[in-house]
């Protein structure tokens, strides 16, 4: 008989001090970390690894959490077309609010011309470290991408530490156990109960996130210095304030229409958002947002398809950061962008903003790529907001986990899969519906 699977990303208990509670914990150590970084910068950079260790811990633990999410999910699909439906609506959603996003970058960028008065000349700047991310850049096209979807073997796909091999395997193995059927009942009743355990280690790993973000923190201050904004405050600024537009009006909007309000959504993760904020990565906190997307009324499989594919796909941060940032450097480089190369530029965008996906330091390498495809906007550029690109690199990743929260309720109500009655619960704060955990699957502290 299958088990229900009690995913406990987040093992706090029902009334804790305050002191005791993740999100507190994490918002502490993101205050220290600074304190350290500013008032000892040497002490800061040496602290690197606390961050570095976290986020691969967490790493550790995303491709069987996304295996087994996605497999047991597909399999309790009474119709495998299901399948193929809700991601074709997940796609639909991505592509639309993707290429929406690299739009509002660019119109911001068009009216507030943040690089405009600088009058750089390229030839005059140190491309020594943007030549890396250059490189890189060659290495994630679009050909490239889809190849390394496929892994080299079955088990392969879950030793990596790449989403979309594990998304491929997991749909191949989910739509192969439901066709077995009954015969197959064992495997899907041994997968659920081993997602109990993974889960669990889960809860174990996010106690250590206050450690993560405070070492992840501390490294940033103190490497880059909160004087290092000064320059370039203008382009910084901007970028928060077009993604802080995006997410209260564009996906609001979009929330809204959909029946939920998203500052309770954000007031929800605010745990899961400060973890992204202290370690400047989503990915750090995929795992417990799939767990709450669940216990918010999500059905299992249309978060183990939407979550994990969105990461790749819908990035709405990384995409404003893409056309802002090449506006910044052709204004500050005197280049006239006509309106018919900022439209190629936007072609070009769409398409390089899914073939880097998913690399580490995606945003950067992917502007990388896209410059280095428009002749007109100098590559060397970049060497203008290297420096800062630590700093925009939080708000690239808080928008996409927001965008990708805010994708998995809207698919799971096209596709009738959202239970209003728990979303509602859950976003005001009200303890899920139904029967207590049974005592051997509460927390102990």
């Amino acid at each position: 008989m299958a088990v229900a699977l009690n995913y406990a990303a987040e093992p706090e208990p029902r009334r804790t001090a305050w002191y005791g509670q993740l999100y507190v914990q994490v918002l502490i150590a993101i205050a220290l970390g600074v304190t350290i970084g500013y008032f000892w910068p040497g002490t800061g950079e040496a602290l690197k690894p606390l961050g570095d260790a976290f986020i691969k811990l967490v790493k550790m633990i995303i491709a069987p959490v996304i295996f087994l999410t996605l497999v047991t999910g597909i399999a309790g699909m009474s119709e495998l077309r299901s399948v193929g439906r809700v991601a074709g609506k997940a796609f639909a959603y991505f592509l639309f609010f993707s290429t929406l996003a690299l739009i509002v970058g660019l119109i911001v960028a068009n009216v507030i011309q943040p690089g405009a008065g600088m009058n750089i000349d390229p030839a005059s700047l140190d491309t020594g470290a943007v030549e890396t991310y250059v490189a890189k850049a060659h290495d994630s096209g679009i050909v490239e991408f889809l190849m390394a979807i496929i892994p080299t073997t079955l088990v392969s796909a879950l030793a990596g530490d790449a989403l979309l091999p594990v998304l491929l395997v997991a749909i191949l193995f989910g739509i192969a156990l439901s066709m077995v059927g009954e015969p197959a009942a064992p495997v899907r009743d041994m997968l659920e109960r081993v997602g109990l355990v993974v889960f669990k280690l889960v809860g174990i790993l996010m106690r250590a996130a206050p450690v993560g973000a405070f070492g992840a923190m501390a490294f940033t201050i103190g490497k880059y210095g909160i004087d290092s904004l000064a320059n370039l405050a203008g382009l910084v600024a901007t970028f928060y304030l077009t993604s802080l537009i995006f997410v209260l009006l564009v996906l609001g909007t979009m929330a809204r229409l959909t029946g939920f309000s998203i500052l309770k959504l954000i007031r929800y993760l605010k745990a899961e958002l400060l973890l992204v904020l202290g370690t400047s990565s989503s990915e750090s906190a995929l795992p417990s947002l799939m767990e709450k997307m669940e216990r918010a009324g999500c059905q299992k499989s249309v978060v183990g398809l939407v979550v994990p594919t969105g990461y790749s796909f819908n990035l709405d941060g990384t995409n404003i950061y893409m056309t802002l940032a090449a506006l910044f450097i052709a204004q500050a480089c005197n280049v006239d962008l006509s309106l018919g190369d900022q439209i190629a530029l936007l072609a070009i965008a769409m398409i390089s903003s899914k073939g880097a996906a998913g690399v580490t330091g995606a945003g950067f390498i992917t502007l990388a790529a896209t410059l280095s495809i428009v002749p007109s906007v100098p590559v060397a550029g970049m060497a203008l907001i290297l420096g800062i690109d630590r700093f925009m690199s939080e708000c690239r990743s808080l928008t996409n986990f927001i965008g990708n929260a805010v994708a998995t309720v809207v698919v799971a109500r096209w596709d009738n899969a959202l239970d209003r009655d728990a979303l509602n619960r859950a976003l005001n704060g009200e303890p899920p519906a139904g029967p207590a955990r049974p005592a051997e699957e509460t927390d102990p502290d």
